[in-house]
C-alpha cells in the first residue's frame, strides 16, 4: 500500500509534537496497551485542523479516503493516530461519504477500538447521523448490532441516538435497550442509563415511565443515570 500524503503528514506532526512525560500519564489513565505521544485533545485538534483542510492533502475519492483512514487506524503505533483517523472520517471535506456504505468502516473502528474513547464518538457522531439520514436502511443494522456478540457494537447501538432529541425513534431506542437489559457489563449498563438520561432532556415523562416499566430488570447503575437530572 502506498502511504497517502495526509497519513504521512499526520504521523510526522504527531511525532514532532509529543510530550513523553505526559504520554505515560495518558496511557495509564486510559488503561491503554497502545502508547500515547502525549498530546492533549485541544492540541491534537489544533494540529490536525490545517492538515485535514490542506487542499494538497485532500483525498479525491471514497476508496482513497477509506484507505487512508484504515492505514492511520490499523497501522497506528500511538493512540493519537487513531484519534486522527476518527477526525479524518468526520472532516467536512468527506461529508458526502457519510452514508450507509460507510457503516462497515465504522463497524471496524468500533470492534477494533474496543474502548469508550474511540467507540463513543463513532457511535454518536458518525453512526448516529447516518442513521438519522437513512432510517429505513440503517435501523435494521443498528438492531442487529444491538444483539451482536461484540460488546462495543451493542454499546454503539444503544447510544447511536444521543444527539437526536425530538427526532429520536422511541421504538428503536426501546428495542436496543431491551436487547441489553440483562447484560451485566458496566459499559452496557452505563450506555443504557446515558441514552435514557439524554432523552429525558426532551421527554422526561417518557423516560420516567420506561424506567418504572422496566423495574428491577433495569440495573441500579442504569436507573441512577437515567434519572440523574429528573
Amino acid at each position: 500500500m502506498t502511504t497517502a500524503p495526509v497519513v504521512a503528514a499526520v504521523r510526522s506532526e504527531l511525532a514532532r509534537a509529543g510530550d513523553p512525560g505526559r504520554a505515560a500519564a495518558q496511557q495509564a489513565y486510559m488503561k491503554s496497551a497502545m502508547p500515547y505521544r502525549g498530546i492533549t485533545a485541544p492540541e491534537l485538534k489544533a494540529l490536525l485542523r490545517p492538515l485535514l483542510a490542506d487542499p494538497a492533502l485532500q483525498l479525491p475519492d471514497r476508496r482513497e479516503w477509506e484507505a487512508a483512514v484504515r492505514e492511520l487506524w490499523d497501522g497506528a503505533t500511538h493512540r493519537e493516530e487513531r484519534y486522527a483517523a476518527t477526525a479524518l472520517t468526520g472532516h467536512r471535506a468527506y461529508r458526502r461519504w457519510q452514508d450507509p456504505d460507510t457503516l462497515e468502516l465504522y463497524r471496524h473502528l468500533v470492534t477494533t477500538g474496543a474502548w469508550w474513547d474511540h467507540v463513543d464518538e463513532v457511535a454518536s457522531q458518525r453512526v448516529g447521523p447516518i442513521l438519522l439520514s437513512h432510517r429505513e436502511e440503517v435501523t435494521p443494522v443498528v438492531l442487529d448490532w444491538s444483539q451482536d456478540d461484540d460488546l462495543w457494537l451493542r454499546r454503539t447501538a444503544v447510544i447511536s441516538q444521543l444527539t437526536f432529541r425530538e427526532k429520536t425513534d422511541l421504538g428503536l431506542l426501546r428495542a436496543v435497550i431491551e436487547a441489553n437489559l440483562d447484560d451485566t457489563s458496566f459499559w452496557l449498563r452505563k450506555a443504557i442509563g446515558w441514552a435514557l438520561r439524554q432523552h429525558a432532556r426532551t421527554d422526561p415523562d417518557w423516560v420516567r415511565a420506561v424506567v418504572d416499566e422496566y423495574g428491577e430488570r433495569l440495573s441500579a447503575l442504569s436507573r441512577r443515570e437515567a434519572l440523574k437530572h429528573l
